[in-house]
């Protein structure tokens, strides 16, 4: 028979089935090698199904964004009515006193435990002292200030709390509203005396420009008189508290954006790779003590954009920032993704009346006089973005490619093992015939 063109392309040449020989050793050879091989098809396919965090280093090239600040602080020895939260940023936006969004949890006195008291006594002014008991007539003087451009009854100040809000946008001390009829009437003076040896908890979420900005928490109302951001710090000073109220606090969380969820952590590293820190808040439990009222405490704090994009989320939708997001949903998209930040700090505390650190050793370093007892945290943004992204750690082909080389590589390793043996056994058999 006429031998084709292909037959002599064959490079896998047969043999008839009776030049074959089948041994033991090449049966145990078969086995063990099948075994390895499926043990080694089930690494590769693992290997396919994984999924792994590829991260990246981008220039951040957003604009107009906000971010989210999440913070959860306590003041053992500063009552709520004293605290003030404010926020500012380079843009020229400032929000004085915030509320929306925030939540201030009257703690009871350190030797009473701390705990927090009764939601029902959180405010200061009962339902009963407020304006909805007096004659609809009623008309409140705002002592020589405009009206508050949110009083309930427009052109007028019907409560202690109304006469405060007209004396801080028009930039005056209030004090404890002695003369004032409306703090009179609700016993304003009294009822903060009775909450002086008292702590606070603010916690919430602040949604901020995404610039260079601060934002603290110091005593009295806030108001700006010129280009100064000014507090009203009269009642913190004239407190009957022995030794007076200090600026000890507790951080318990700060972060900035939404917290990853467990099941992305687990895919970051977790707790086994200590290189691997985007779940960490460098300042969560960080605990300040102080005896001294006049005190200052400063964090600057270096901000690092962080994207972490779930695998398949350009398939579900592009990703927009959504600015009508509830606080606390922000950064959290619909597509999976989820846009957070990480961030360092270093910190700095000093006594506003001046002097140097000759207790700690360091005499040459001095402190300025002045400025405003309280924690300021001052933070930065980077230009940088850091992007982490869920990927397959192969995909088809290579995982095709790797049970060809899994199986062709097994069984030349097996067929050269068996040759061997094979060899091995007929070399020894010529051996011991001559030895006979």
């Amino acid at each position: 028979m006429a031998k084709s063109r292909f037959t002599r392309l064959d490079a896998f040449t047969k043999t008839v089935e009776d030049a074959r020989i089948r041994t033991t050793s090449g049966g145990i050879v078969t086995i063990v090698s099948l075994i390895v091989v499926l043990f080694l098809s089930w690494g590769e396919w693992r290997d396919y199904r994984k999924v792994v965090v590829h991260p990246e280093l981008i220039v951040d090239k957003g604009r107009g964004e906000r971010m989210e600040i999440h913070l959860n602080i306590s003041f053992p020895r500063v009552p709520c009515e004293l605290l003030t939260l404010d926020v500012m940023d380079v843009s020229g936006e400032q929000q004085h006193g915030v509320q929306h969004g925030v939540r201030k949890t009257r703690l009871r006195p350190q030797s009473e435990g701390g705990g927090p008291i009764d939601s029902k006594t959180l405010s200061l002014h009962a339902a009963d002292e407020t304006a909805t008991h007096l004659d609809p007539s009623y008309c409140g003087q705002c002592y020589g200030a405009n009206p508050p451009s949110n009083a309930k009854k427009p052109g007028c100040c019907q409560t202690c709390d109304e006469v405060r809000e007209a004396y801080a946008e028009a930039s005056w001390a209030f004090g404890k509203g002695e003369g004032v009829e409306q703090c009179e009437r609700e016993h304003y003076a009294e009822k903060l005396d009775e909450q002086r040896n008292e702590g606070c908890r603010i916690d919430g979420n602040l949604r901020v420009n995404k610039v260079i900005g601060n934002f603290h928490i110091a005593p009295g109302r806030s108001f700006s008189n010129g280009n100064m951001h000014v507090h009203d710090l009269k009642n913190y000073w004239d407190t009957p508290v022995q030794g007076g109220h200090s600026f000890t606090h507790i951080i318990h969380q700060l972060r900035f954006g939404p917290q990853l969820p467990d099941d992305v952590y687990k895919k970051l590293g977790g707790k086994g790779n200590p290189w691997t820190n985007h779940h960490l808040n460098p300042l969560d439990g960080t605990h300040q003590e102080t005896d001294d009222p006049n005190y200052n405490y400063m964090y600057f704090v270096k901000i690092v954009p962080t994207s972490y994009l779930s695998l398949g989320w350009e398939k579900r939708g592009n990703y927009q920032e959504d600015h009508s997001a509830e606080l606390g949903a922000f950064g959290q998209n619909s597509d999976g993704s989820i846009e957070t930040h990480q961030y360092s700090v270093t910190s700095h505390k000093r006594s506003l009346a001046g002097g140097d650190d000759a207790a700690e050793g360091h005499q040459e370093r001095l402190h300025s006089k002045g400025g405003i007892p309280g924690v300021f945290f001052s933070y930065d943004i980077s230009p940088m973005k850091v992007i982490n992204r869920e990927e397959r750690a192969k995909t088809f082909l290579g995982f095709v490619a790797g049970l060809c080389a899994i199986v062709g590589g097994t069984l030349t390793v097996a067929a050269a093992v068996d040759r061997a043996m094979f060899e091995g056994g007929i070399r020894l058999k010529k051996l011991r015939a001559k030895d006979m």
